[in-house]
């Protein structure tokens, strides 16, 4: 058909787009005149294709059509009118003179909200459901024929621009053009608007938006929200008139704290807080309104309300100089209507649009990758001046970010004063659990409780995906360079470095690792592993790959990769630090959000990494901390729709249960480390010392609380009994005590329940026939502390030959001299895989056995050597996917291929 738009904006550019994509013929655009030198959207597509533009600045005079103006449009032949959107008043004479006549774009559920701010009372009014209607024109208002509707669902919390954005905007556009082409097909309805319910609003102007106070807090919510940004809810405060933005409806939990903010006609006072303004509605419910804008313009965080004129300018160095020069040019491209930009040059009263706020964040990302700016950054310094001085805060990480407020819980120990947060951290904060509901944590030392922690319930883990969710798509994570992204990392690795005394301290308390193993591996290791993946960011990489298959043969097929999106984390209490760093550390690398649960019963370094990743300046909901139980929060991470990714390190049992939970959900990806029994193979042609030292290291490394712990060491029959004696008098110099003690060996096992197990599990081995050389018991003493035990003649069948203790329990089995192939068979048979080891001198024996080990791990000659550049992980039972090494990235990445015929 033969199609004449009328209209303007971004809007009528893309219907403008689509019609000619369908083939419809464009005769003549129709828009408004030229602003401040600047062409609308619509009319520079238009001309770009070379179709005729006409800019009439009125279509009537007095309520007549102007006849020149009129034979102009009749003699581009137009068989229909589309307006998509359009702000002129078109004369009857131009509605009716195309054979198909005309159809318009409005962004309402016909009849209801008849009128220009159709979307601003959709919202006042607070509909549950929104849309669009497609309209047949006639001589009234709104009032024609309806040939197409959409309708979508209101969120609580929409505004003009959201709703518009998520769908009026896309499904209007591509409605309108459903629209068109029904009438080209001969099938377009002619649905006469019913009388019932139809409505009709005035245009929300600033007169008419000011604030009535004495209304319920959804009231004043819905009459905040339905004007914003244009023209903007507003009240007089402190004696000027103040505008509304971002406003949300809060529960009323516990009380806000903040700085109270009288405003005339309020039935409270509001309150200024970290996270913005609360407001009071007559119900006593309350409101939460994010940005303020005063009468000069000037925009700011309701947060800053009382500190809106404090900062003094920074002075620019002579590199952040050169960066405001070239940030002037770009001003001066954008408002190419202004002759000079001056420091005082206001972006928008020089004529800026939504569209060159974009260009502009855009372009400073270009110039200053670490200078991450949002929309709202624009609008809230909208002088040169002020832009400038935002950007070079930025720059420098001074850019008064709000502050964190950690409630915490003091102990002088270990010649130290330590502060530990205890509560949830959720999007940024550290709050409370939903109910307030907490537990204990267990000093396993002394059996005395450190302090109350916030438990998680299902709804706190709702809003810590949530959180992630918005931090992956929405926030400056997902846009930030990966280089920025490692320095980030690098930043808060050093941050750990400069906590490092106080974090094995934590670790001590909360899991009883004894100190100087928590100093050197618990949290030297996280530091080495953040520090590793930190130095990835910015080489994660695809491919080009030839394909040969495709006819014709001019293709072009690479792959990216790309981050998940939000990831579940569970961790176990063995390593409480050591596991988080494993896992988050590389998650974070890949460019993805997460939300880890802690084991329960260790969750105090977590928390405290927690506030060290938020002092680095990792932005809000990148990182969730969610302490709770495995049966309620682990599980509804495993269920949760959102959550793409899961990540456990934990027993074969639960993560049995979790692939499924995680299949049936979303078919989440999955990566497993779960148990093992891993065989130690001790020739008699070793070094023997080193074998017992290595082989005591082994079995009793954290107090046997270690994954990769020989479960059952084989030793060659001819030296089985002096390696036996060898190990039994060094158990006996082993100094059993408190783990913040620099000379204790061996420290309390983690909390009781586990303490129990292992009581159980040496009656077990007795009772099947095993020789208890020493050890066996509980210690006598205050805490939960398990004496280091040896079984040998250990028989294949028995339980403590096939199942992990998970504690300081050494099982020793004999083999025949040169049979190493049964021996291979023997330890091999078990389900497990996770890491395994040799000790000879026969380096040729070494190489074969180490082929035939089925683990994923293999020590020859040394064992428990980790290092954050190899890629840690079992087979079989033991689970599947790796932590560390360039391995580890694949378990947080996807990978996309893209093949391009040109």
């Amino acid at each position: 058909m033969k199609i004449a738009v009328i209209g303007q904006s971004l809007f009528g550019q893309e219907v403008y787009k689509q019609l000619r994509k369908d083939g419809h013929t464009i005769v003549g655009v129709f828009t408004i005149p030229d602003k401040d030198g600047k062409a609308d959207p619509l009319a520079t597509e238009a001309e770009k294709d070379g179709v005729a533009v006409f800019k009439f600045p009125r279509w009537r005079v007095k309520g007549q059509a102007i006849p020149e103006v009129v034979a102009q449009y009749e003699a581009t032949g137009a068989e229909l009118n589309v307006l998509p959107f359009c702000s002129q008043f078109i004369p009857m004479e131009v509605i009716d003179r195309p054979k198909h006549g005309s159809i318009i774009y409005h962004p309402s559920l016909l009849p209801l909200h008849r009128g220009a701010s159709a979307i601003n009372w959709t919202l006042i009014h607070g509909d549950k459901k929104g849309g669009f209607t497609v309209f047949w024109a006639d001589d009234g208002l709104d009032t024609g024929p309806i040939l197409l509707q959409r309708e979508c669902d209101v969120e609580c919390d929409d505004t003009v621009n959201t709703i518009y954005k998520r769908f009026l905007f896309p499904e209007g556009v591509k409605g309108t053009v459903d629209a068109v082409r029904l009438i080209a097909e001969g099938k377009a309805p002619r649905i006469i608007q019913p009388l019932e319910g139809a409505t009709y609003e005035c245009i929300q102007k600033k007169d008419n938006a000011k604030i009535d106070w004495n209304q319920s807090a959804e009231v004043l919510h819905n009459w905040i929200r339905g004007n914003d940004k244009v023209p903007g809810a507003w009240a007089e405060v402190d004696g000027q008139k103040l505008t509304f933005y971002g406003s949300t409806l809060v529960d009323n939990g516990p009380a806000a704290s903040g700085q109270p903010l009288e405003i005339p006609g309020a039935s409270l006072p509001g309150i200024v807080t970290k996270a913005g303004l609360v407001l009071f509605g007559n119900d006593g419910k309350t409101l939460l309104v994010k940005n303020l804008q005063f009468e000069d313009g000037k925009m700011i965080a309701a947060a800053q309300y009382f500190r809106s004129g404090s900062s003094a300018a920074v002075e620019l160095t002579e590199e952040e100089r050169t960066f405001a020069d070239q940030m002037r040019e770009v001003w001066q491209s954008i408002l190419s209507n202004v002759s000079h930009i001056e420091d005082s040059t206001d972006f928008f009263k020089s004529g800026a649009a939504s569209m060159d706020v974009v260009r502009l964040v855009e372009e400073v990302k270009l110039r200053a990758g670490s200078c991450q700016l949002q929309n709202e950054d624009v609008y809230m310094n909208c002088t040169f001046q002020d832009f400038i001085q935002m950007c070079v805060r930025k720059l420098r990480a001074e850019d008064d970010e709000e502050e964190l407020i950690v409630d915490y819980v003091e102990k002088n120990t270990n010649n130290m004063t330590i502060k530990m947060p205890h509560q949830l951290f959720i999007n940024g904060e550290f709050v409370d659990a939903e109910g307030g509901k907490t537990y204990k944590t267990i000093n396993p030392t002394d059996g005395t409780a450190i302090c109350d922690v916030s438990l998680a319930q299902i709804s706190d883990v709702d809003k810590a995906v949530a959180a992630a969710k918005e931090a992956f798509e929405e926030g400056e994570w997902g846009r930030m360079n990966p280089r920025d992204r490692g320095r980030l990392i690098y930043k808060l690795a050093d941050l750990m470095e400069e906590h490092q005394e106080e974090l094995a301290t934590i670790e001590t308390i909360d899991s009883g690792a004894v100190y100087t193993l928590a100093l050197k591996t618990h949290v030297g290791m996280s530091i080495q592993t953040f520090r590793y993946f930190a130095g990835w960011c910015d080489k994660i990489q695809g491919s080009t790959i030839p394909i040969n298959q495709a006819r014709p043969n001019r293709n072009l097929t690479f792959t990216k990769k790309e981050p998940i999106g939000v990831c579940a984390i569970i961790i176990p209490w063995n390593y409480p630090l050591m596991m988080l760093a494993w896992k988050t550390a590389a998650c974070l690398a890949a460019g993805n959000t997460m939300v880890l649960k802690p084991a329960q019963v260790t969750p105090l370094t977590a928390l405290k990494f927690a506030e060290l990743a938020a002092r680095a300046g990792l932005p809000k909901g990148v990182i969730n901390i969610l302490p709770g139980s495995g049966a309620l929060v682990g599980q509804r991470m495993s269920d949760h729709p959102d959550v793409r990714k899961l990540a456990f390190t934990g027993s074969t049992e639960i993560g049995k249960h979790i692939m499924k939970s995680c299949a049936v959900s979303n078919v989440k990806k999955v990566s497993l480390e779960l148990g093992g029994k891993s065989p130690l193979i001790i020739f008699a042609d070793c070094d023997m010392d080193k074998a017992v030292r290595m082989g005591m290291s082994s079995v009793f490394f954290n107090k046997g609380e270690n994954c990769i712990a020989a479960g059952r060491l084989f030793v060659e029959e001819t030296i089985h009994d002096q390696f036996l004696k060898k190990v039994v008098d060094e158990i006996k110099k082993m100094k059993i005590g408190d783990p913040l003690d620099r000379s204790t060996d061996h420290g309390p096992q983690n909390h009781k329940a586990h303490l129990d197990k292992l009581v159980e599990y040496c009656q077990t081995g007795i009772k099947d026939g095993a020789t208890l050389v020493c050890g066996g018991k509980q210690v006598q003493r205050p805490g939960f502390f398990f004496e280091p035990t040896v079984f040998t003649d250990v028989q294949d069948h028995m339980y403590i030959a096939i199942e992990e203790s998970f504690g300081p329990v050494m099982i020793l089995s004999k083999f025949k001299s040169g049979d190493v192939d049964d021996v291979l068979r023997r330890a091999n048979a078990t389900e497990y895989g996770l890491a395994s080891g040799v000790f000879t001198r026969d380096i040729s024996k070494a190489l074969y056995v180490s082929e035939k080990l089925n683990a994923g791990t293999v020590f020859v000659n040394t064992y428990n050597k980790t290092d954050v550049a190899s890629p840690f992980g079992g087979f079989k039972q033991s689970g599947f996917g790796k932590d560390l090494g360039q391995d580890a990235l694949n378990e947080y990445l996807k990978t996309k291929a893209v093949t391009i015929e040109y």
